[in-house]
């Protein structure tokens, strides 16, 4: 392999290196999912109990959080080429040891080490595609990394269930070798060393408080449901240590001025401020839709695994759709009409989702999810393009950090917020139904005469199954005003007047 060098045209093999490193991207963010549909098989496979089987989902999400933030601080020490690398064959390897551990303890560890090798990628995906493109491209650029990070969640239920219908379970993991193998020949053969800025001293209480609240948050919100929340002491427990270390991290960064371990010079920027706030919001519905959809679909409806699969993958189409034609609209449309028009599609699909019934056809499902993505799609490409357009080069490694990490904490928080809703909802709803059905109301009274404990038991599932799609719907309803009560943050977004700027170039787009 040969020695890294920082090339005079960032430019150049940029068709190979945007191919490589855009696989880099499908492997971390297909694996994000891709696993959730095996783990019944994983659970009789490795004999663990429901509980504990959920650890090969926690670990890998735990470790990529608290990996994440160290991006930037790696690429300023040892260079981003080097470390893209190193994420790459380690997350490649960790898949390998994934699919043959045979216990549980071997998959967990296996899983620990796939997370902090993957935490990279992502960020450091959307830097090279920032940097190998001129800003003009930008809008282009960042539709075709908008396909990878928000195609793979999509797809990764579908093509886990597939694999593990027609092989088994390992296979969700051994996929990434191939992939993983492409992306790493990519790299070492196409990528060349940026310009990073130079390495400080490493900000070692910086590091530990930030990993630690961001730990101890995402334990919380993975476990919580399971644990009863703070009606379990583990909860409590994790709730206290993140709220103690976040405040440590922010009182420590207030004083530390440039030694921090968190560039203060993002909080400056006021596009990227208002990008964080919105990819977090993103990551809410983006990942909360596709957790509400398979459980209901499948547990309501009865649908297999496979039609839940071809049900929901169109909104995947949907997506990549969209970004094709707003990656050409960038810069000649004002980003936030862009961004307004892909949050109301977005809306209206939550609308639309909002009035489902227990009478719904399959099309019935695609639509709403086709329009989903479409406005998804509209809405990722600009608010990328914008975020990092007054954003300097020396921080656009920390500024993907945080941008992944902003959208990793926002899936995690809506999909633990709309789960617990619906558990309680149902349980409410329940309540209210079986209120007006008893063995003595009319029209029902014959019935339970006839068929007795049958007939109730019968009445009882209907009943849940009615109360649980009433929980849905509120789900939806939520998301959608959520969605619209983000809206107004369109205004904090700059756009300066023609100038020699950065974001001059990418509002104004040079004739190619």
């Amino acid at each position: 392999m040969s020695s890294p060098q920082t090339a005079d045209d960032p430019g150049k093999h940029r068709a190979l290196v945007s191919v490589s490193v855009m696989l880099a991207t499908v492997l971390q963010t297909l694996d994000s999912t891709i696993a959730n549909v095996a783990l019944p098989h994983m659970q009789g496979s490795l004999s663990a109990s429901q509980d504990s089987i959920t650890w090969v989902l926690t670990s890998y999400i735990v470790a990529a959080a608290i990996a994440t933030p160290l991006t930037g601080t790696l690429c300023a020490r040892f260079g981003r080429r080097r470390v893209f690398l190193w994420s790459v064959a380690g997350f490649t390897i960790a898949s390998a040891l994934c699919g043959m551990a045979h216990s549980l303890t071997e998959i967990v560890a296996a899983r620990l080490f796939q997370g902090i090798c993957g935490a990279a990628l992502v960020p450091l995906s959307q830097a090279t595609m920032l940097d190998i493109n001129p800003p003009h491209k930008h809008g282009s650029a960042m539709a075709v990394f908008g396909m990878g990070v928000m195609v793979g969640p999509i797809l990764g239920p579908s093509l886990g269930g597939w694999l593990t219908d027609s092989y088994n379970w390992r296979w969700v993991f051994y996929i990434n070798l191939p992939i993983g193998l492409i992306a790493f020949l990519g790299i070492a053969a196409y990528l060349k060393e940026p310009a990073e800025q130079k390495a400080g001293k490493f900000d070692v209480l910086g590091f530990v408080t930030l990993s630690l609240a961001i730990g101890l948050l995402q334990l919380l919100l993975d476990r919580g449901e399971q644990q009863d929340w703070l009606n379990a002491t583990e909860i409590w427990l994790e709730m206290l240590g993140a709220i103690i270390c976040f405040a440590y991290f922010v009182v420590h960064t207030w004083t530390a001025g440039e030694h921090s371990f968190f560039d203060r010079a993002l909080l400056r920027d006021r596009n990227f401020n208002t990008g964080v706030v919105y990819i977090f919001v993103v990551g809410i519905i983006l990942y909360a839709t596709r957790a509400l959809l398979p459980p209901m679909l499948q547990g309501l409806f009865g649908y297999p695994a496979i039609l839940t699969g071809l049900v929901t993958a169109p909104s995947g189409a949907g997506t990549m759709a969209a970004m094709l034609i707003v990656g050409r609209l960038v810069g000649k449309v004002d980003v936030r009409y862009l961004l307004g028009f892909g949050f109301a599609l977005t809306a209206y699909s939550l609308y639309l989702m909002a009035g489902y019934s227990l009478t719904l056809r399959p099309s019935d499902i695609v639509w709403p999810g086709v329009i989903q993505g479409f406005g998804l799609g509209f809405v990722f490409v600009p608010l990328t393009t914008v975020t990092f357009a007054t954003l300097p080069g020396r921080l656009r490694a920390d500024g993907a950090a945080i941008y992944s990490l902003s959208r990793n904490i926002g899936s995690s928080i809506g999909i633990s917020v709309v789960q617990t809703l619906l558990t309680q909802n149902t349980q409410v709803n329940h309540a209210v139904l079986s209120e007006r059905i008893t063995p003595f109301t009319q029209g029902i009274e014959a019935y339970v005469q006839t068929y007795g404990a049958a007939a109730m038991a019968a009445l009882n599932a209907e009943v849940t199954r009615q109360a649980a799609m009433i929980a849905y719907l509120d789900d939806f309803r939520l998301m959608m005003a959520l969605t619209i009560a983000v809206m107004p943050l369109l205004l904090f977004i700059r756009l300066k007047k023609r100038g020699p700027s950065e974001i001059d170039e990418i509002v104004h787009v040079a004739a190619d």
